[in-house]
């Protein structure tokens, strides 16, 4: 697991992440206190029993984190300079309590760095899936990554 310089990339490369997480009560309860938010879809049972959804929702920023965290590995693993911002956040379906998850990674554009000469820009079009193939999370990543010379 390392991530690529910027000239290890081209246009389209794909990534299926080997790394799978299923998400529990404990990741969601901690992420959603630590991050003081104090929605009840994220930490009442009974108040989430009784939503549209009938139980607990994960904490949809969790679910984001761990996408993003799942495909480190194989795209910015000690290559990154930086994240420079991340673009067209969808969440197209809830993430549940016992959902396992997996990302896959498309690199959508390249650009060498006006500003620093030792990095080049990639960014990323990130996709996290549920046990079921649903897209539960998806977003574009622009990383400065560092170039080999």
């Amino acid at each position: 697991m390392s991530g690529r310089f910027f000239e290890d990339w081209t246009i389209n490369d794909r990534i299926e992440h080997p790394i799978r997480r299923t998400v529990t009560e404990t990741d969601n309860l901690l992420f959603s206190t630590m991050t003081h938010n104090p929605q009840p879809l994220h930490i009442d049972a009974e108040a989430a029993r009784a939503s549209e959804f009938g139980r607990i929702l994960v904490n949809g920023t969790f679910t984001f984190s761990l996408m993003v965290g799942l495909s480190v590995g194989e795209t910015t693993l000690g290559t990154l300079v930086a994240n420079l911002g991340y673009d067209e956040l969808v969440m197209p379906a809830p993430v549940f309590l016992g959902d396992t998850l997996r990302a896959t990674s498309e690199v959508t554009a390249l650009r060498e760095s006006r500003s620093r000469p030792g990095a080049g820009l990639v960014t990323f079009r990130h996709e996290a899936l549920n046990q079921r193939d649903e897209v539960v999370c998806r977003c574009l990543r622009t990383a400065l990554v560092k170039r080999r010379g």
